[in-house]
């Protein structure tokens, strides 16, 4: 399946940024939809959890919100929309295979994928 991947960008606490980057990712979001193409946001896993700034956890959380809302038009339609959150220490080739798998898989919409050496998932009771 095509598709495409978008890489938030860093920011600061600037509004005008953060407006910047939220409307880039709208119009590529939109622009693959159009064309029944999925979409993958790529974030930092620090921004979900507002460690690396305001401005930044802004983008984070708005591209998680933005996917899951699309996903839900995207399922009866054909084309997905998820994000990949990466560490530190996560290689890029692995993001990158993580969006293209991602990409590549119908059915998984709307979903929060981590990926780093720093998560190890839910812990058991």
């Amino acid at each position: 399946m095509s598709g495409v991947v978008l890489w938030a960008r860093e920011v600061g606490d600037d509004w005008e940024e953060v407006r910047s980057v939220l409307t880039d990712a709208f119009l590529a979001g939109r622009s693959a939809a159009q064309a029944g193409d999925s979409f993958v946001f790529v974030v930092h896993q620090d921004d979900l959890l507002g460690r690396r700034g305001a401005g930044n956890a802004m983008v984070a959380c708005g591209l998680l919100s933005a996917a899951r809302t699309a996903a839900l038009e995207g399922a009866t339609k054909g084309w997905t929309a998820n994000v990949v959150a990466f560490d530190e220490d996560a290689a890029r080739s692995t993001v990158e295979a993580w969006a293209q798998r991602l990409l590549d898989s119908e059915g998984v919409t709307g979903e929060l994928i981590r990926v780093g050496p720093g998560h190890l998932g839910k812990a058991l009771p």
